[in-house]
């Protein structure tokens, strides 16, 4: 009798097992989420970090990656993306340059560098992308913004802005044109399920970088944006930093691996320690509800006149900021290790 009862127990059990393991299966089995990526790639590490995960947040299904554009206006920023791109095999990603916008139009310190960088022996790092035989057509930053969202279906797409407001600021100024009737503020209102920025300080009065270097853009787009916005602060990725030593542990499957050789060149060194403010953007679009991050109350972004970001709470406000614990800040930590230097 007691066999017969334990062989039951253990058949229900078994069953419980299976269910959950159905229920777990559903709800990570789900639409790869629609990304655009804005950056200002070149003026800090982060952005090369956030473009790797993209990379392979694609190959895992879980992110379908629309298009690159750029908001750092130097020639070399559309190449290194491209280069980057190529390097995950996934060099049809569309990329559009900003035009004519005087934002940091410097070189950095790993854009030029990687592209033309040699080897021992006098070799190209990066053989397989030739920065003078590149014959990729880079779209104006706009028009690639407008086309992308216009061949989308309505509410579907994430806009991760980790650089400058220029082309999202430019985009709600466009008008109608070839590829939609719809003027900027409208396509974006349609296609646009919510905006994820890096931009801001929401604990402490300071300026930050990304809202500084433009100020006007940075305030007609918290103004004006029509859809939800979800704001990663300075204070975020500052408390969650990328260990230096994992580039020489986790990238090692290769010779020369354009995350490692861009670490290396901004940061002189493989010991040093990086802030993730890009790469908390892109974890939060492509695992929204996976707790990583607590949210603010909702509320409005205002930015003054000398680029510092006040939030005010308010019952309908369509902005709301990132919060991170400590437990919290582990669980990211791991994720972007993976994430970022994973070979699939």
């Amino acid at each position: 009798m007691q066999k017969i009862l334990f062989s039951l127990l253990f058949f229900l059990s078994s069953l419980a097992f299976i269910n959950i393991d159905v229920n777990v299966s559903q709800t990570y089995a789900k639409e790869p989420v629609k990304i655009i990526y804005d950056t200002d790639m070149g003026n800090d590490i982060d952005d090369v970090f956030a473009l790797a995960m993209l990379n392979n947040l694609e190959k895992r299904d879980e992110v379908d990656f629309l298009a690159i554009t750029l908001t750092k206006d130097n020639k070399y920023a559309a190449p290194y993306c491209q280069m980057v791109n190529a390097f995950y095999d996934n060099p049809k990603v569309p990329i559009g340059a900003v035009k004519d916008s005087g934002v940091e139009t410097f070189d950095g310190k790993f854009l030029r560098q990687s592209l033309e960088g040699k080897d021992e022996n006098g070799d190209l790092m990066f053989p397989f992308f030739d920065l003078n035989n590149d014959k990729t057509v880079y779209y104006e930053a706009t028009s690639l913004l407008r086309k992308t969202l216009a061949e989308q279906e309505d509410g579907s797409v994430v806009i991760a802005q980790v650089g400058f407001s220029t082309n999202l600021a430019r985009l709600l100024d466009s008008l109608a044109d070839e590829y939609s009737p719809l003027n900027g503020r409208e396509l974006a209102a349609k296609k646009v399920k919510y905006l994820v920025v890096m931009a801001g300080n929401y604990v402490e009065h300071q300026v930050e970088y990304n809202v500084v270097k433009d100020i006007p853009s940075a305030q007609k787009v918290f103004a004006e944006w029509p859809t939800p916005i979800f704001a990663s602060g300075f204070e975020v990725g500052r408390e969650i930093l990328m260990d230096g030593s994992m580039m020489n542990n986790d990238y090692e499957y290769v010779k020369f691996h354009p995350v490692k050789e861009a670490f290396r060149l901004y940061r002189d060194s493989l010991e040093s320690k990086q802030c993730t403010w890009d790469l908390t953007t892109i974890l939060f679009a492509a695992r929204e509800n996976r707790g990583y991050f607590d949210l603010s109350e909702p509320g409005e972004i205002v930015v003054d006149k000398d680029g510092f970001t006040t939030f005010e709470p308010k019952a309908d406000g369509k902005a709301r900021y990132f919060k991170v614990n400590r437990e919290q800040i582990v669980r990211i930590q791991e994720a972007f290790s993976w994430l970022c230097s994973e070979k699939l």
